[in-house]
């Protein structure tokens, strides 16, 4: 018995969905390569140190952690005291200390004005005479949540601004510029899937906008400061 050829339009969009998966499939190859492949010694490829901002909690304490067993020394970053003496014990009593650590009080809403040139001047010093590898921008503010703008508090969006793209510019371009003159170094910031799972983000528009800025504005400028070829 013949069978019914499929209409056009059926044909069309069946061509257009195997054509996007092709394209999704291409785009996990190379993500798929890096899994496959042994793990690079980032130590060796980059550098002794690690400066983490935001250590205490969550993802930035989880990469502290993990930073350690990697052999891994670490400049912890936040702006209070009594959570980075916490994790450093942490760290110390997990790996016997192996691997040091040293930590550096800054609240990152005050970069740039005079409270915050102390705190500054004491991550200068922490990193001075000691080869930086690897910069984790972790820490973020993410307060007051999901509000319209006319609902927000005006200083609390302006700290957002602040602690998520100025005060991390700063905290960069205290270790960025030892990392090009070596020719090596590594730089981690962390992003937010609210820059790109929807445009524009509705009532967290700042918070995706501050965001966006650090995963693509600054990372561009690392990558051609350290590799200008």
């Amino acid at each position: 018995m013949a069978t019914a050829a499929a209409p056009l339009w059926f044909t069309s969009l069946a061509g257009l969905g195997a054509a996007y998966l092709a394209v999704v499939f291409l785009r996990l190859l190379p993500y798929l390569a890096l899994y496959l492949r042994r793990p690079k010694d980032l130590r060796r490829c980059y550098g002794e140190w690690a400066v983490v901002t935001g250590p205490t909690r969550g993802l930035g304490r989880s990469m502290a952690m993990e930073l350690a067993p990697r052999g891994f020394h670490r400049v912890l970053l936040d702006l209070d005291r009594d959570n980075l003496r916490e994790v450093s014990e942490a760290i110390r009593e997990a790996h016997a200390g192996a691997v040091a650590t040293r930590t550096v009080v800054l609240d990152l809403s005050t970069v740039g004005t005079g409270a915050g040139e102390e705190g500054m001047r004491r991550l200068r010093e922490a990193v001075d005479g000691v080869e930086v590898g690897m910069l984790v921008n972790n820490a973020a503010v993410a307060r007051p949540g999901a509000l319209y703008f006319h609902e927000a508090d005006v200083e609390r969006l302006v700290a957002m601004i602040w602690v998520n793209a100025m005060a991390l510019t700063a905290v960069t371009a205290a270790v960025l510029p030892a990392m090009a003159r070596r020719g090596r170094g590594a730089i981690v910031n962390v992003g937010s899937g609210s820059t790109v799972a929807v445009p524009s983000f509705p009532l967290y528009t700042v918070y995706s906008s501050s965001k966006r800025y650090k995963c693509h504005t600054l990372r561009m400028r690392a990558e051609r400061s350290i590799f200008p070829n």
